[in-house]
This record gives C-alpha cells, sequence and structure tokens, in this order.
C-alpha cells in the first residue's frame, strides 16, 4: 500500500485510505540532467569520488553499494547475451600488465596519443583538437585561447597510456604499461583459445575488465574517465565473411540495449565517416545514446580485418592463423569487435531510467515530488524489499522471517530488509535505488500470512500470500518489461 511520507497506523485492506495518483513531474519533457545522476548516485550510495576525504583525485569514483550490485547486473546481462544464449563464443580473463612488445604490436605505443595543448596562464591543460567544446580555465564562458589572457603552448602528441615499472627497484625495472583497452589480450590469446576450446571460425572470445587511459580532459562523471571497465567481444571470422557478421552485430549490440529497457528514440546507430576509420578498419558504427549532454557513444562495433593477429604473428614470430581440415584452407581470420563500457553502460540505464512524478492522495491538495528509478527489473540493484509497517506486534520477526526465507534465492537476485523511518520514506528510498517491488507486513499479515505488494512503476498495490511469495517476485523480475516513460511519451504524443 503506497503512503506518504508521515506514517499511518496498520489498518484492514477495507480500511486502507484511496492509493496515491500519480502523473508526471514535467508532462512530455525528459526531467534528467547530469546533476540530478550526480546528486542521486551520491545520496544512495550508488557512486562517489574517489579519495573523497583528501580532496579527491581528478575523474576516478569509487562505486557504493548500490552501484556496485547495478553495474554487476549489467555485466552479467552482457555475459548472457555472450555466453549463456550462444555457444559460439568462449571467455577470457587476461592480465592487466602485459609485454610492452605487445603494445609495439598493437600501435598504441607510437600511435595512442592525443594532441595537447598547455595554457601558461591558468597551467590547465587540453586537447587540441577539442577546444572549441572546453571551457577557458579563467573565463569558463570562453574557449581556451579566445581570451587576450590566454598563451597557449604548440600541440604536441600525448600518449595515453600509463607507464610503470615490472621489478623490485624502479632504475633497475622493465617498463611496462597499463593497458589501454581489453582486446589485445584476446589477440595475443587466440592460439591458446583455438586449442582448447575447440571452436572454429565463426566464433568469439569475450572478456570484461579494467583499462587505463591517461585522457587529458576526462569529465561528465563516469562517462570519461582515467580507470574504467570494458566489455569486448573478438568475434573471428573467414574473410569472406566478414561484412556479413559486421552487420550481424550491429543488429545484436543495438537490440541488447533496447531490450534491457533504453528507450529506442534515445538510441542510434551511427557509421562513421571515412575520415574517422582507423587504419585497420574497413566499417565501423557506434551506438550513441542521447545523454543530457547530448549523442555520446555507448559502444562501437568494428570490422578490424586480419590486421591485429597480423600484427602480433609478426611480433612474436607465432603463426597465428586457422587451419580448416575439411577444406584444407589457411587463412588469418577477420574479426569483428563490439566493444562496450560498462561504466558508460551503467550510465545510460540511470540516465535513461532517472523519472520525476508528482503522487498525491486524492482529495489531499498538491501531494509530493516522487524521484523513482524505472530500471529494469533484471538491472534493479534490489529486486525487492522487505518493510514492517511499524516496528511491534510481530511485525518486524514476521518480515525478518520473510527476509531470510526468500534471499540468496537463485535466479531472484538481491533482496533487502528496511524499517528505518517511517514507511512513506522508505517507499521513497527505495524508489530512488530502483527497487521494483516493496513488500509490506502489517497487521493482517500476522493473522491471514498475507503481504501487500507494491509495484514501482505503476504504485499498484495488490494483497497477495506469503507462500509462494519467492517465485513470483522470480517471475516477475523475470517477465517481459518496457519502461513506462514509452507510455507517458506516447500519451503526450497523442494529446498533442
Amino acid at each position: 500500500m503506497e503512503a506518504s511520507s508521515v506514517e499511518y497506523h496498520p489498518r484492514t485492506m477495507s480500511e486502507q485510505p484511496a492509493d496515491l495518483d500519480a502523473s508526471p513531474a514535467l508532462a512530455g519533457e525528459d526531467v534528467v540532467t547530469m546533476d540530478k545522476i550526480v546528486a542521486l548516485c551520491k545520496r544512495r550510495g550508488f557512486i562517489f569520488p574517489s579519495s573523497e576525504i583528501y580532496g579527491g583525485v581528478g575523474s576516478t569514483y569509487d562505486f557504493g553499494h548500490y552501484g556496485v550490485l547495478l553495474k554487476t547486473n549489467v555485466k552479467n546481462e552482457w555475459w548472457r547475451a555472450m555466453l549463456s544464449e550462444r555457444d559460439d563464443i568462449v571467455a577470457i580473463d587476461s592480465a592487466i600488465l602485459q609485454h610492452p612488445r605487445v603494445w609495439e604490436a598493437s600501435g598504441h605505443l607510437a600511435g595512442f596519443t592525443d594532441p595537447l595543448v598547455d595554457c601558461r596562464t591558468c597551467g590547465q591543460r587540453f586537447r587540441a583538437d577539442h577546444l572549441g567544446d572546453l571551457q577557458c580555465g579563467r573565463k569558463p564562458s570562453k574557449h581556451p585561447g579566445e581570451t587576450e589572457e590566454c598563451s597557449l603552448t604548440d600541440a604536441r602528441d600525448f600518449n595515453l597510456m600509463f607507464e610503470t615499472t615490472v621489478g623490485p627497484v624502479k632504475e633497475s625495472g622493465s617498463v611496462a604499461y597499463l593497458r589501454p583497452e581489453t582486446a589485445q589480450g584476446i589477440f595475443i590469446n587466440f592460439k591458446n583459445m583455438l586449442q582448447f576450446s575447440r571452436k572454429q571460425p565463426p566464433f568469439g572470445i569475450a572478456q570484461v575488465g579494467k583499462s587505463f587511459r591517461n585522457e587529458i580532459t576526462p569529465g561528465n562523471f563516469v562517462f570519461r574517465t582515467r580507470e574504467f571497465e570494458q566489455m569486448e567481444m573478438e568475434f573471428f571470422v573467414p574473410p569472406d565473411d566478414a561484412a556479413r557478421w559486421f552487420e550481424h552485430w550491429l543488429v545484436e549490440r543495438e537490440h541488447w540495449y533496447v531490450e534491457l529497457g533504453l528507450r529506442p528514440d534515445h538510441l542510434r546507430l551511427r557509421a562513421h565517416d571515412p575520415d574517422e576509420l582507423s587504419h585497420y578498419s574497413s566499417a565501423t558504427s557506434d551506438v550513441e545514446y542521447l545523454f543530457p549532454i547530448g549523442w555520446s557513444e555507448l559502444e562501437g562495433i568494428a570490422n578490424r580485418g586480419n590486421f591485429d593477429l597480423t600484427q602480433h604473428a609478426e611480433f612474436s614470430g607465432e603463426k597465428l592463423e586457422y587451419f580448416d581440415q575439411a577444406t584444407g584452407e589457411r587463412y588469418v581470420p577477420h574479426v569483428i569487435e563490439p566493444a562496450a563500457g560498462a561504466d558508460r553502460a551503467t550510465l545510460a540505464f540511470l540516465v535513461d531510467a532517472y523519472d520525476e512524478e508528482i503522487v498525491e492522495r486524492q482529495g489531499a491538495g498538491e501531494g509530493e515530488l516522487r524521484t523513482v528509478l524505472r530500471l529494469h527489473p533484471r538491472l534493479a540493484p534490489i529486486k525487492a524489499a522487505i518493510l514492517p509497517l511499524v516496528k511491534k506486534d510481530g511485525q518486524p520477526e514476521l518480515a525478518r522471517e520473510l527476509h531470510h526465507l526468500i534471499r540468496g534465492r537463485a535466479g531472484l537476485g538481491m533482496v533487502e530488509y528496511d524499517d528505518g523511518g517511517a514507511i512513506g520514506k522508505r517507499y521513497r528510498r527505495q524508489d530512488e535505488i530502483g527497487t521494483p517491488f516493496c513488500l509490506t507486513i502489517d497487521h493482517q499479515s500476522i493473522e491471514d500470512s498475507t503481504i501487500t505488494l507494491r509495484d514501482r512503476d505503476s504504485l499498484a498495490q495488490e494483497r497477495v500470500p506469503i507462500e509462494g511469495i519467492a517465485q513470483e517476485i522470480e517471475r516477475r523480475v523475470n517477465a517481459p518489461w518496457s519502461t513506462p516513460k514509452l507510455s507517458a511519451a506516447a500519451t503526450t504524443g497523442a494529446a498533442s
């Protein structure tokens, strides 16, 4: 049963007050901003600035409890799409530190650079090719170089790889690099994976892991950071089939985001222009999302040709090719690469889920603003919250018993016990976390072993038996779902 922010006393179902009406806070408008997302993430324990008690470190963030759960669900859904639903992809987890020759062969050591300029006046550094999008260090309304005070240096190449040393003494250690992408760990293991997996092209190798890039101008919260997590898959195919598989993965990867709740009108596939393409790529397209900062890349799908395997074969002296025993043909496979960011995907799901609406009890005036994360139930950090209405009359004990009964159930996900504060405030807290279902224990629960099941999106409430509730929540979490924001937008469009 939905409640206002003031605590009320338990009643039987016949005595329940009228449910809250809900209406969009701003009909037809997307109310989300990056500032609101940052504030919500801090307030509800999703994401914090790293080393905050020491003043922070530029563009580094720590994920709190709910952020860990959300991003883990995003990664698990990616693994599900890559492994559980297919039989032509295998998994790997390669090392972050790799032989320096890896980065020579890949071209990162020589060519993984951005043009950098310094301002002698304010001391800040800027990407020379992004000056028109950046703010002057002293006059944010201007761009670097637009004021008489600005004194920019000539542009110079800045390598984006973090350099370190391997060995006990820095002076005598070997130079190494934190990997700027996970893909090369897949390519250098192609031979190993081919031998043990009993696969043949077309087949893929998938990986999720941390990468590091010494970005000159990171920003926009976790959209661009120096330490980030990637979800990459390299799909090895016969050369003549590369174009067909490229088109296949364009469709598959865009569909993944839609299936998990992103609004289709906030997604697009953008093909790279010829001058954007990497020298080894014959075709690349980005899955882009309409963030509050504008259209920005979520994932890139590239036809990389045979560049990577050929380069590593040349630099290592190992043959990285496939021999087809049926035809007697020997060839270096071409590679289709869908490469996504776990942090960016998590941010996109947060942005798309964010909503505000006015909730009010009928006849009670204006009501209050409800902030809610309309996350796909499979992505939600907490699937169900168990709430005793009051801390007496045996309700906390029954709620605890229910919590122990259903937590850790395979296929259900995380459930949470919450008895802190008035029931209305707890509902609001769970709304902001994105919890799709609340199970409320009240006086009637003690009498007849039923509970009130509250739906996050519709605010619908129904009385259901405690027996079988775990299976019911699991069924609802895995049922087909689409964001109510689509319906609201359609209604607004029809009205206009």
